[in-house]
């Protein structure tokens, strides 16, 4: 099992930035691709970014590529979206995601998800 706990969501204005966090632990953690996805109210779930276990493969949806990066820390752990620019349209509940292949991928096929973070940008 892998546990996931992000953090770093708050209100921000319009340009602004914010860095979200997303912890994981559990002994399945190692080799595991990782991203976060977003549901703004009234939507579903869309993807965000993604990262291989390596570092080398990065993934974005276009609307956020440019001001969105996503990184991580192995030995830490933890991946991070550092979110830049910030638009109304950003506003929604982060989620970070794990899957059990090294390999990351854009569709909803994570198996384990945190709780989420709220990120809300004022206009």
């Amino acid at each position: 099992q892998v546990q996931l706990v992000e953090s770093g969501g708050g209100l921000v204005q319009a340009g602004g930035s914010l860095r979200l966090s997303c912890a994981a632990s559990g002994r399945t953690f190692s080799g595991n691709a990782m991203g976060w996805f977003r549901q703004a109210p009234g939507k579903g779930r869309e993807f965000v970014a993604a990262i291989s276990w390596s570092g080398g493969i990065t993934y974005y949806v276009d609307s956020v590529k440019g001001r969105f990066t996503i990184s991580r820390d192995n030995s830490k752990n933890t991946m991070y979206l550092q979110m830049n620019s910030l638009r109304p349209e950003d506003t929604a509940v982060y989620y970070c995601a794990s899957r059990i292949s090294a390999i990351p991928t854009m569709a909803n096929e994570y198996d384990y998800w945190g709780q989420g973070t709220q990120v809300t940008v004022a206009s």
